[in-house]
């Protein structure tokens, strides 16, 4: 494997030492890891960097403060200057994704999810989703979220080579199921769901349809991929700091109101079930950081979403000119943000990650269609947000593409690793958003301790 490429971990204080160095060893801690991040190349899909404006949100008071219940009906006192930012929030949510109705409370994306489900089903409801080795997030598993709400899990048939739902087989499975819930929405997320003919389908046998954008969100606000809201789906949750580029939070939007199979209102449903039902304390620092994401969307979206698709397009053929598995090349390998790599001629996704990852290419194992393991997995997923949110186009993903395929084949450690430097020094700026003079991995500056 050669040299190591960043400073090891310091070793951990010791049982007794002062409390002061448990501070100076969190500091030093959280400084390797910018000076990491500063020279990899970030590929995880599910990762992204929030603008810096929006993160000044985070240090402001409202990091200390409650706020539970609705805006003009809270059960702490102290919301006064509050109450407008969330309501503002929810309508910049609703302008720019199209939707009747949201709820910018959840603290996650599976939050989220859980919250739609105590909403929109009952224990024995039965949940159709997709396959955990097609893609499904694992909330929608029996040992996920739904299991844990009691529901009897079914999967829809899927198509293994796109990692996609298997639409016609799908629609016959509702029919002859009769699901209580139909659930569209992945991890691996690769191409729009056919959602047409699922929406009908489900409105045959009064199902709720649910879909979870968390992965796609900013390619949906920035016009690129589809419309759920528009096309007619119930509700839709959400992680915003993937495509979207927010804070580490979760949002559910749903459209226009109606009565559920289960007898509830779906908007007063949701209202209930995310406070009191899920969480307590919504975290008020992400609701305001997640206000000014969603304003730098309403300029920036467009342009960054169809620049990932773009990148992810381009590093997927550059990839597979390079003789790796990239899924579905027959199909253009992607037309989301998502790339999905067999690497098990490479020695597979967990040895082929931790390989690049010290080369400086950060990136994660996966699932592929046939794997029983999630810990030794035969593939890997590469995604472009942060790469684009950098300011890196098609030209850079052929570099990109270089550099993982010499990892994975683990020649040439130190060369690959000081290539990767290389070009991340290029690359230093946070794009798609208003500009500051900050750099995207500035370290914090810890007030000085004696």
């Amino acid at each position: 494997m050669g040299d190591v490429p960043f400073p090891e971990p310091p070793a951990f204080p010791p049982s007794n030492a002062e409390p002061s160095a448990s501070l100076h060893w969190l500091q030093n801690q959280v400084m390797q890891h910018h000076r990491r991040f500063e020279k990899s190349i970030p590929l995880i899909a599910s990762e992204n960097l929030v603008s810096p404006r929006a993160a000044e949100m985070f240090c402001s008071d409202l990091h200390n403060r409650y706020a539970e219940g609705l805006p003009g009906s809270r059960y702490y006192e102290g919301n006064a200057d509050y109450d407008p930012i969330e309501t503002h929030v929810e309508d910049l949510a609703k302008r720019l994704f199209k939707s009747p109705f949201a709820d910018v409370r959840p603290v996650s994306g599976t939050s989220a999810n859980i919250s739609a489900l105590f909403a929109i089903s009952k224990p024995g409801d039965v949940f159709m989703a997709p396959e955990l080795a097609a893609g499904a997030h694992i909330s929608t598993q029996r040992f996920g979220a739904a299991g844990l709400r009691g529901l009897q899990t079914m999967t829809y048939p899927s198509i293994p080579e796109t990692m996609s739902i298997d639409t016609q087989l799908a629609v016959e499975m509702i029919g002859r199921e009769k699901p209580n819930v139909c659930y569209v929405g992945q991890s691996v997320f690769l191409f729009p769901v056919e959602l047409d003919s699922i929406i009908e389908a489900a409105r045959e046998v009064n199902a709720t349809i649910m879909y979870d954008a968390a992965h796609v969100l900013g390619l949906i606000g920035g016009g690129c991929f589809q419309d759920p809201i528009g096309d007619g789906v119930d509700l839709l949750c959400a992680s915003t700091h993937k495509t979207f580029a927010g804070p580490q939070h979760g949002i559910i939007l749903a459209n226009e109101d109606r009565e559920l199979n289960n007898g509830k209102r779906l908007h007063r449903a949701i209202r209930s079930s995310v406070f009191p039902g899920v969480h307590s304390n919504h975290h008020l620092h992400n609701v305001a950081a997640l206000g000014v994401s969603l304003a730098e969307a309403q300029e920036f979206q467009v342009d960054y979403a169809k620049q990932m698709i773009s990148n992810a397009k381009a590093l997927g053929e550059s990839l597979w000119n390079r003789g790796m598995k990239v899924f579905a090349a027959d199909q253009g390998f992607t037309e989301s943000h998502t790339l999905l790599v067999d690497v098990s001629g490479f020695g597979g996704g967990a040895e082929v990650s931790l390989r690049a990852e010290s080369c400086g290419l950060v990136m994660n194992k996966n699932m592929l269609p046939g794997d029983t393991s999630a810990i030794n997995p035969s593939g890997i997923r590469i995604g472009s947000p942060e790469m684009t949110r950098l300011g890196m186009k098609e030209d850079e993903m052929d570099e990109v593409a270089e550099l993982i395929h010499l990892s994975a084949v683990g020649e040439s450690d130190s060369e690959v690793r000081q290539r990767a430097r290389i070009l991340k020094e290029q690359f230093n700026r946070i794009h798609y958003c208003w500009p500051t003079e900050s750099s995207a991995y500035d370290a914090p500056k810890f007030s000085p301790f004696n």
